[in-house]
């Protein structure tokens, strides 16, 4: 244990520990926040999406930090509903009808125009419905009408920029552009004030309201995918779900070869050729494509895959190297002191053999949890992740199936994959920096 603790003492000597426990230590750090701020219910229900749960983000849109590299001011999703900002009037008309207006009304300053242009209304009542008339109102003082016999059902959307009727009293243009466009200039939206109206005739216990989202081409801190959900839902799950992956498969591939090589070599015989009969045949077994078939065939659960990377990485090519280095320490002094005060096998190979070599675990645990990170991630992008986390690689996987390259979404593709680089990298520096100190070969002075 003082041995230990004097290698750990020489730690500062080296940067790049240093570097390598802070990058690890944000990673906790951001996992823990993950857990914390998103729970995992809540996590999965975002990411399966459905009905009414993105339906006021844009897709494809960038991260809002793009802002920082683009000249002039992006627009971003506007989402105006009656409680903020909005206003009804009610007038009460004959056979217990009233008329309502809903005026929705927002600044518009942007230099460019917004994706989509939808409107969410809710009628509840029973009985005929009268149509409604749907108007938008410009800074400039134009109104032009959207539509006039509208029909509104207890929950209605209306989908402004597919309208292919305004499409075509707007000239042909999209009606999500052609509603903000200057008319001296349609290439540019003219800023101001925008308001839209909503009229109808409904009896007077009825309830209407009515929301207006215009989705922007920017949106939250890692942007949005094809189907409009947040990319940041994805990127923060995926901390604590890779580092869990690396980190239980790593202790149970590496302690079980470091406690099974230390058998093996102690008792010898038979046992000793069996275990390296199982390495010599575990090595030639292609783990990815038997991963492959199991996938397909089986499960892709991340349990089912977790437990099958413990099994086939147990006897591994580091069982060959333990086995080497518990050779040599069998033929220490204190080893044959032992022996002679006729200490019991299990006694020997647990109190005396695997603590001579334990330090050479932990930077071997270190190097290989990234290893079996970047394993969960590849299953993933080949389309073999559970189906139901959201992880690194399958945001890789959705913008590789989507086109995210070619379409100009780099942001989609890079975010993730800058975050498997920079674990690697963190994991990788502790790694190397710890086997200097604890290997006495590789030890500076």
């Amino acid at each position: 244990m003082q041995n230990w603790l004097a290698m750990l003492k020489g730690a500062k000597r080296y940067p790049s520990l240093v570097a390598g426990v802070v990058m690890i230590i944000i990673f906790i750090s951001f996992s823990i926040y993950a857990v914390v701020a998103l729970p995992y219910s809540e996590a999965i229900r975002l990411w399966r999406g459905g009905p009414g749960v993105w339906d006021e983000t844009p897709r494809n849109a960038g991260p809002v930090w793009f802002d920082l590299f683009i000249e002039g001011k992006v627009p971003r999703t506007i989402a105006i509903n009656l409680e903020d900002t909005g206003t009804k009037t009610e007038e009460a008309t004959s056979d217990g009808m009233k008329r309502v207006e809903i005026i929705l009304p927002f600044q518009y300053d942007y230099d460019g125009f917004p994706k989509e242009l939808r409107l969410y209304s809710e009628a509840r009542y029973e009985g005929s419905r009268e149509p409604a008339t749907v108007s938008w109102r410009t800074p400039d003082g134009r109104t032009i009408i959207l539509q006039e016999n509208r029909v509104l059902r207890i929950e209605d959307t209306y989908y402004i920029s597919q309208d292919d009727e305004l499409r075509t009293r707007l000239s042909g243009i999209a009606p999500h552009k052609g509603l903000f466009a200057d008319p001296n200039n349609e290439e540019k939206p003219l800023k101001g004030e925008y308001q839209l109206l909503l009229t109808t005739e409904v009896p007077e216990t009825a309830e209407l309201d009515a929301k207006l989202v215009a989705p922007g081409q920017l949106h939250g801190l890692a942007g949005t995918d094809h189907r409009g959900r947040d990319l940041m839902v994805a990127l923060l799950w995926g901390a604590p779900i890779g580092l869990m992956f690396g980190v239980f498969a790593a202790v149970g591939a590496q302690v079980s070869t470091f406690v099974l090589s230390a058998i093996g070599t102690w008792l010898g015989g038979k046992i000793d050729r069996l275990f390296q009969w199982l390495t010599q045949v575990n090595l030639v077994i292609p783990v990815l494509p038997l991963l492959i078939l199991i996938g397909h065939f089986y499960s892709r659960s991340l349990w089912t895959m977790l437990g099958m990377v413990i099994a086939l990485n147990v006897f591994s090519a580091s069982y060959l190297t333990y086995r080497a280095m518990y050779l040599q320490a069998k033929e220490a002094p204190y080893i044959e002191a032992a022996q002679a005060y006729g200490v019991g096998n299990l006694r020997m190979i647990f109190r005396y053999l695997m603590p001579r070599i334990a330090p050479t675990l932990l930077p071997q645990f270190v190097l290989i949890i990234p290893l079996f990170v970047f394993l969960e991630a590849t299953l993933s992008v080949l389309g073999l992740g559970d189906p139901v986390l959201p992880t690194w690689g399958k945001v890789i996987y959705d913008a590789v199936d989507e086109g995210a390259l070619y379409k100009g979404y780099y942001y989609w593709l890079v975010e993730p994959a800058v975050l498997l680089l920079l674990l690697g990298v963190g994991f990788a520096l502790i790694g190397y920096s710890l086997d200097r100190i604890f290997n006495p070969r590789l030890r500076t002075l």
